[in-house]
């Protein structure tokens, strides 16, 4: 490496910016861009500012105008070439999936185009598909821009800042992209099972439901189900919704122990334990007796069973106000029993937290993350959006604030905090998804059939328009 370095510096500096300007370009720009490596040739250019090489500004606004016209030629390619691509790859993938990845874009729209720019392939392949699904590029433009100015700025600063430890951050910010792409996965999976989640309020009954398909259960329901039946009459409607519960509260359980099973795998790999005694270091060295004092209060009243307590407390009150009661667990979860989760993923926190001397999984940054989520969940949800948003932004300020609070007194570490925060927001993800399903799923099944619409039936050719 340090012979390629010695070797690039020796090149005239107008070819420098030429050659890396290509190769940021190029990323986007062609499909084989997915073999390129971008963010190696932006540290490296970050490199090349901090040994004076070449110059910041100059740098910074080379590789973004390189980044802005290599999307900005896929964004055209994917406009151009799009009908062709759909009538081709798309006749095999069908016209129900394509136009559900076209609903997919436009749900996200400018969020996943900013989103993209940090993902590897993903960069690659976004301005394409926002292109070929007709997204206007008066929308794409600004959000990618966003993105190009963090994703190309972050990382040239990076490598500058880095210095020295050039080949250290290049190892690093490579292991971070496979973790990037981890979670991302997980992301779409804890989407997935939320979704699954509101359209079965009642998850133990729908999977029994689905394993009676099953032909030894089949078999059984057929030789006995006269006493299965009789079992449930003796227990009664109110003891059936208690193990219905109770089995709920088990498969909560698992799909917690799912999600920090997956952080841990993405935490690990991110490189992050790596900064841990350098921020450690700068926050020790910035502590006072007297801060640190309050401080230590401050996150001692903000604790785990205290905001438990908090949202039980609010979730009883806007039940009370709204009585929007059902018989089923995602009714319980959703509304009275808003605390039941916190408590579920109080318990998994502690039982995953612990790995030798390092801590994954700090259970007050979950608690806290997961409680402030859930209290702007419960506010916001029938509130209008100005309250909404303001409740959002406190629960995102309260998770930063008590996590940097923690870091300052040394409490937890950089990747713990990271990992636990992760879990809380994630926890709370599952619910949130899992309650707009199900409020969806209700609109449409309660909304009102208007007998004059002319989709109701053929219109005759005499009927005017």
């Amino acid at each position: 490496m340090h012979d390629l370095l010695t070797w690039v510096q020796g090149l005239p500096t107008l070819w420098i910016y030429l050659v890396a300007a290509l190769i940021v370009a190029g990323e986007t720009a062609v499909i084989f861009g997915l073999l390129v490596p971008g963010e190696a040739t932006l540290l490296l250019v970050g490199f090349l500012t901090y040994n004076g090489t070449l110059r910041l500004g100059s740098a910074l606004l080379a590789m973004i105008a390189a980044a802005v016209l290599g999307d900005g030629l896929a964004f055209r390619a994917g406009r151009r070439y799009g009908p062709r691509l759909r009538a081709g790859l798309g006749h095999r993938v069908g016209p129900e999936r394509w136009s559900r990845a076209e609903g997919m874009l436009a749900r996200l729209g400018g969020r996943g185009v900013f989103a993209a720019r940090w993902v590897a392939f993903a960069r690659t392949l976004v301005p394409r598909l926002a292109g070929a699904t007709g997204m206007s590029y008066r929308r794409f433009a600004p959000w990618n821009l966003g993105g190009i100015v963090t994703w190309v700025g972050g990382s040239v600063l990076l490598g500058h800042l880095a210095g020295e430890s050039y080949d250290t951050v290049s190892r690093l910010l490579g292991r971070a992209t496979g973790a990037a792409l981890v979670l991302l996965a997980g992301l779409l999976g804890v989407v997935l099972a939320g979704r699954w989640l509101g359209r079965n309020p009642d998850p133990v009954r729908a999977l029994l439901s689905q394993a009676g398909a099953l032909p030894p259960v089949r078999w059984l329901s057929a030789r006995y189900g006269i006493l299965f039946f009789l079992l449930a009459m003796r227990i009664g409607p109110a003891w059936t919704l208690l193990i219905n519960l109770a089995a709920g509260l088990l498969l909560l359980f698992a799909t917690g122990f799912a999600i920090a099973g997956l952080l841990a795998v993405a935490v690990s790999n991110s490189g992050l334990a790596a900064l841990d005694g350098a921020i450690g270091s700068w926050f020790a060295a910035r502590r006072t007796p007297g801060a640190a004092d309050a401080t230590l209060i401050v996150v001692s009243l903000v604790r785990g069973w205290v905001l438990i307590v908090l949202v039980a407390v609010v979730a009883a009150v806007l039940a009370w106000r709204n009585r929007p009661w059902r018989a089923d667990l995602l009714s319980v979860v959703g509304t009275v029993g808003a605390f039941v989760p916190l408590v579920v993923l109080a318990v998994v926190a502690e039982l995953t937290g612990p790995a030798g001397n390092e801590t994954r999984f700090p259970t007050q940054n979950a608690m806290v993350a997961a409680s402030f989520c859930t209290l702007a969940w419960l506010v916001s949800r029938s509130a209008h959006w100005p309250v909404a948003v303001t409740a959002w932004t406190v629960a995102a300020a309260g998770v930063l604030g008590v996590g940097g609070a923690r870091l300052y007194l040394g409490l937890d570490t950089v990747s713990g905090t990271a990992a636990a925060v992760l879990l809380g927001v994630l926890w709370t993800v599952v619910f949130v998804v899992a309650w707009a399903t199900r409020d969806r799923a209700m609109r449409d099944r309660d909304q009102p059939v208007d007998p004059m619409l002319p989709s109701q039936g053929p219109r005759s050719p005499a009927e005017p328009c």
